[in-house]
C-alpha cells in the first residue's frame, strides 16, 4: 500500500521533498496535503506537483493538521516549517496518528525537547531527522576512518566552520535572525555540525561552555563602523548596490516563492543584515565534553570571505584531518549557499574548491584518503538521504539514518550553549532536564524517559 504524505512548511526547503515525491521517489508515496500560513507559496508547490503529473494536493493552514491527517489517512508528515514550530508539529502529527520526517533542528529549546520525548513515549510514533551532512561522501569517509580504529581511541576534536558573506549573511536576512524562531546559529546551523561530531566519534555530549556574540551584523555594528543610513530591504532599485543586500528579483526561484507572495503574510525574505532587532550571534566558540572522555573545541563565524570547514580528530594512534573549501571567495553577491549549489567557485586559484582527508599515525607519514563524489547537492548526500527516507534505510554499518534521539543529542549542545551564553557558566547537559538519558541506545530510548521535573 502506498504511503500517504503531508508536508508542513511551503518554503524553499520543501522543494526537495516535493521534487522527490513527484520524481525519483514517486512510487514510494503520494503527496496528499500541503500546509502553510501563506496560500501563495502553497499554490506554487501544488502547481509543481500537478506539473509533474501527480494529483493536486489538498491545501490548508496548520490549524487543520489533525483533521486532515485523520480524514485523509495520512501516514507520514514532513516538517519543513520554521524551527520554533517543529516540536508542536511533531506532537500534533503523532497525536493524530502519523509518523514524522523533520528537517533539522529537531527543536530549539528544552520545552520542545520534553514535548517530543513525551509524544514518542505516549504514542509510539516515529521521528526521522534528516541530517543530510552524514551522507556527504567526505563526511562518510571521515566516519569510516574513525570507526576503523585507525587513529585509535578519540581524545579530542577541533572543528572550525566558516560561513561566507553570502551564505552566512543570509541567516541575518530571514526569520532565523530572531533567536525565538531559530534558537540562533548554535541550534539552526550548528546542529548539523554537532550531529556530525556525535556520529563521527560515536559519543554523547555531557558539558558545554560557550562564548560569542553579535559582532559584525546588526544596527549597532553598522553604527560603530559608520555605515550610514541603509534601506530596509534588498529588493530596491538603485545603481549603487551594497553587496550585503539581496535583490530577490535576481533569483527567479526566490522571486516566485517569496517576493510574489509576501503580500499574503508580510514576510520579507530580503531584510537588511544591519538592521535593528537581530538577536542571534555571528561569532561563536564552544568547548564540549563527551561521555567517553573526549573534548571538542568548536568555532563558527558567519562573515568569512570564504566558506568551508576544517575538522581534526586526535586519537591514541594518530590524527585525521578533513579540510573542505566550498567556496574560495565571494564574487557573486546573489549566490547564497555553495554547499547546496555545488558549483562553488572553481576559478579561485589560491583557495580552490576542494575537499581533502589526511590521516597520519604516530611515527608514520601522512596519507591522503580518496573521497568519492557523486556530484549533486552536498556531494550527492541529499540523494542518498532521500533514498533512505522514502525507500526505507538499508542495513548501514555507518549508522547514517538518524532518529529523534540523534536529533536531541545534536540540539542538546546548542541548547546548553545558549544557556552558557546567558549565564557565563559551563552547563551540564543532564541538568537541562530534556526528559531522556541521551546515553541510551535508540532502541531502548522509547522507554528510557526520565521522571518529569
Amino acid at each position: 500500500m502506498t504511503t500517504r504524505y503531508a508536508l508542513i512548511g511551503a518554503g524553499s526547503r520543501a522543494r526537495m521533498y516535493v521534487g522527490a515525491l513527484t520524481g525519483e521517489h514517486a512510487n514510494a508515496g503520494d503527496l496528499v496535503a500541503l500546509f502553510d500560513v501563506n496560500p501563495g507559496r502553497l499554490a506554487l508547490h501544488a502547481d509543481a506537483v500537478e506539473k509533474a503529473g501527480a494529483p493536486r494536493p489538498l491545501l490548508s493552514g496548520p490549524d487543520d493538521l489533525e483533521r486532515v491527517i485523520r480524514e485523509q489517512n495520512i501516514d507520514r508528515v514532513i516538517v519543513t516549517s520554521p524551527d520554533r514550530t517543529h516540536a508542536e508539529m511533531i506532537v500534533r502529527a503523532h497525536a493524530a496518528g502519523a509518523d514524522v520526517v523533520v528537517e533539522k533542528p529537531l527543536t530549539i529549546d528544552v520545552t520542545g525537547a520534553r514535548s517530543i520525548v513525551d509524544s514518542v513515549q505516549t504514542t509510539g510514533r516515529d521521528v526521522v531527522v534528516t541530517f543530510n551532512y552524514r551522507y556527504s561522501p567526505r563526511n562518510t569517509a571521515l566516519k569510516e576512518v574513525v570507526a576503523s580504529g585507525r587513529i585509535g581511541e578519540v581524545t579530542s576534536v577541533h572543528f572550525e566552520w566558516v560561513l561566507d558573506t553570502n551564505h552566512g549573511a543570509d541567516y541575518f536576512r530571514r526569520w532565523h535572525s530572531d533567536k525565538a524562531n531559530s534558537g540562533g546559529l548554535l541550534i539552526h546551523k550548528a546542529s548539523h555540525h554537532f550531529d556530525l561530531v556525535n556520529w563521527w566519534i560515536d559519543d554523547v555530549p555531557t558539558r558545554v561552555f560557550a562564548s560569542g556574540g553579535l559582532r559584525f551584523y546588526g544596527a549597532e555594528q553598522a553604527r560603530r563602523r559608520g555605515l550610514g543610513d541603509r534601506p530596509e530591504r534588498g529588493t530596491v532599485d538603485g545603481s549603487d548596490r551594497d553587496p550585503f543586500l539581496l535583490d530577490l528579483r535576481t533569483d527567479p526561484d526566490l522571486e516566485a516563492l517569496y517576493l510574489d507572495n509576501e503580500h499574503f503574510d508580510g514576510y520579507r525574505r530580503d531584510q537588511d543584515v544591519f538592521r535593528d532587532g537581530i538577536t542571534i550571534e555571528d561569532n561563536l566558540s564552544l568547548v564540549v565534553d563527551y561521555e567517553k572522555g573526549a573534548s571538542m573545541s568548536y568555532s563558527l563565524n558567519a562573515h568569512s570571505p570564504w566558506e568551508g570547514y576544517v575538522v581534526s580528530i586526535n586519537g591514541t594512534k594518530g590524527r585525521a584531518e578533513l579540510t573542505v573549501v566550498e567556496r574560495g571567495s565571494v564574487l557573486d553577491a546573489d549566490a547564497i549557499d555553495p554547499s547546496a549549489r555545488p558549483e562553488g567557485d572553481r576559478a579561485e586559484s589560491v583557495r580552490p574548491q576542494r575537499e581533502r582527508l589526511v590521516v597520519q599515525n604516530h611515527w608514520g607519514v601522512a596519507e591522503e584518503i580518496p573521497i568519492p563524489n557523486d556530484g549533486g547537492a552536498h556531494g550527492g548526500g541529499d540523494a542518498l538521504l532521500l533514498r533512505d527516507v522514502f525507500d526505507g534505510p538499508e542495513d548501514d554499518p555507518l549508522g547514517r539514518p538518524a532518529g529523534w534521539l540523534d536529533g536531541l543529542r545534536s540540539v542538546a549542545v546548542g541548547i546548553a550553549g545558549n544557556e552558557s551564553l546567558r549565564t557565563g557558566q559551563a552547563v551540564r547537559v543532564e541538568d537541562l532536564g530534556l526528559g531522556v538519558d541521551l546515553t541510551k541506545s535508540l532502541a531502548a530510548d522509547r522507554v528510557a524517559v526520565t521522571e518529569k521535573a
